[in-house]
């Protein structure tokens, strides 16, 4: 019984490892939008060059968890942002330090009990130019901005703007 308990161990940490030497790479197809970090894409991007949408929401937002619900789940979008961009999420009104361009951002005004509700900019949010949400933010491989996609889109409307 020990020795069965200790196999099926091995097997799952075998399994476990190979999981996570395959995640160093980024993949061809993908079941779920495959999000990255901020403070991750840059290193992405100069390991293999491409475009960045970054997707500015806040936790309020209506048509931002619309996006997440609807656009975002759907299979085309998730196979065109996956195999063409590195999808980014950022919380423009959160609490999250990033480091971005070489530089760090913060938002030191951030109010944990209004963390459903309006909330103090994050300090990198204007950066971005962002007047409403949720914006999309298309990112050359330099970093710079080089669309920005405003309100609620169905996946046939951002498709057709990408």
């Amino acid at each position: 019984m020990r020795l069965l308990i200790l196999s099926i161990i091995s097997l799952c940490l075998i399994s476990s490892c190979k999981q996570n030497s395959d995640s160093a790479s980024f993949p061809d197809t993908f079941t779920e939008m495959p999000w990255v970090k901020l403070d991750d894409v840059e290193a992405l991007v100069e390991k293999e060059p491409r475009k960045v949408i970054v997707d500015v929401y806040t936790p309020w937002c209506g048509p931002c968890k619309m996006m997440d619900q609807r656009t975002f789940k759907d299979p085309e979008v998730i196979q065109k942002l996956g195999k063409e961009y590195y999808p980014v999420k950022f919380n423009a009104e959160g609490p999250d330090p990033v480091t971005f361009k070489g530089k760090e951002y913060s938002n030191p005004n951030y109010n944990p009990a209004r963390a459903k509700t309006r909330n103090a900019k994050h300090q990198l949010t204007p950066f971005f130019s962002v007047r409403g949400y949720p914006s999309l933010v298309i990112l050359n491989e330099k970093m710079e901005i080089q669309d920005k996609i405003v309100g609620f889109k169905t996946a046939e409307q951002l498709l057709s703007k990408l």
